[in-house]
């Protein structure tokens, strides 16, 4: 984690059951696009993890539907997720949802351990991105 980093979900947390990361105020910065980045580093077979991103404007009434979600996982590694706040104007604070799934045989308790953490995209480095994506 760099010194730039926002946590969402503290590095190997380990969950067993749905929850939400804390609140995050996102509102006073000028840049509206965040790299997300989830980080699996346990996992058992046949269990599955679905993690979004939900935006409040005050941090305590969240949205019913996710404003981004990282594909389901079934293995450790990182994923990187972009989140582009400027279609969400009145969001001023986000967490992050888990939702866990067991089958199979075995245990019928999911266990994960994992993180998720936020980082500010330069906008210069957006600039850099849509002119190169303006020449392809």
């Amino acid at each position: 984690m760099t010194a730039s980093e926002t946590i969402l979900i503290s590095p190997k947390t380990v969950v067993s059951a749905k929850g939400d990361g804390s609140a995050v105020d996102v509102g006073g910065g000028a840049n509206r696009v965040f790299l997300v980045t989830l980080a699996i580093t346990k996992i058992i077979e046949q269990e599955s993890l679905d993690v979004s991103i939900y935006g409040s404007p005050d941090g305590a009434a969240w949205g019913a539907t996710s404003i981004a979600a990282f594909p389901q996982k079934f293995y450790c590694g990182e994923s990187p997720l972009l989140l582009d706040l400027t279609a969400h104007p009145d969001v001023r604070f986000v967490r992050a949802h888990w939702e866990v799934a067991r089958w199979g045989r075995g245990t019928e308790t999911p266990i994960f351990e994992f993180g998720v953490t936020m980082q500010a995209v330069p906008a210069n480095i957006l600039k850099e991105a849509a002119a190169e994506a303006k020449k392809n």
